[in-house]
């Protein structure tokens, strides 16, 4: 019978990240004090796990608790008057690429990539500073999904928090980010970003699909 994958999430090791094996995840935890990590069965749930706090996990099994129909309730239906981002990485860090696209009809709007040497967080960062300059370049009054804390986190802080170092090989993207952060602290927007509700609606519409 054919071991079944597992991804493995590190949140704090020589370099945070999803990895596809062992050997992999324990090339970043071995010798490091206080590391963080955790493996899982499907790559959806490790990037919502890496996009999340390592507390939330720790200790609990991998399957998925089943919101109640209180809780879907509760939540509602997804804005259609909006946009999505997302971003995909293959590494961590890896070629990377984000985009937009219309909530409902998932007709991409904008696509950035791939940068070599990037994150999936930068991605996502970059992805809600591109949507919202769309968003104000048009007058529009949709809100923006976004299905990443971390990224949401670092728009409110004006400020892109990546542990990633500058190379020739990711000098572009970093130009990106600088851009990112100075037309954050240049503009005023009024537009609502709003964490995208996995465990309600699904894959937030501008995911990639690499699962």
């Amino acid at each position: 019978m054919a071991k079944k994958q597992k991804f493995y999430v590190v949140w704090k090791g020589k370099r945070p990240g999803i990895y596809e094996s062992w050997d992999d995840c324990k090339a970043q935890i071995e010798g490091f004090k206080g590391a963080q990590y955790k493996s899982f069965a499907k790559f959806d749930l490790a990037k919502k796990a890496f996009n999340g706090n390592y507390a939330d996990y720790k200790g609990k099994g991998q399957k998925e608790k089943e919101l109640s129909p209180e809780e879907l309730l509760r939540i509602g239906e997804p804005n259609y008057n909006s946009i999505s981002v997302d971003a995909a990485s293959s590494g961590n860090p890896g070629k990377m690429e984000y985009q937009g696209v219309d909530t409902k009809s998932k007709k991409r709007l904008f696509k950035q990539g791939p940068f070599e040497q990037g994150t999936n967080n930068i991605g996502e960062f970059l992805a809600l500073v591109h949507g919202l300059a769309f968003l104000k370049e048009r007058n529009s009054n949709r809100i923006i999904y976004s299905d990443s804390r971390i990224a949401i986190g670092w728009v409110r802080k004006k400020k892109c928090g990546t542990k990633l170092q500058k190379n020739a090989k990711n000098a572009q993207l970093f130009e990106l980010i600088e851009r990112a952060e100075n037309w954050l602290k240049k503009n005023r927007f009024n537009t609502p970003i709003v964490k995208w509700e996995t465990k309600a609606w699904g894959e937030i519409p501008a995911d990639f699909g690499r699962k």
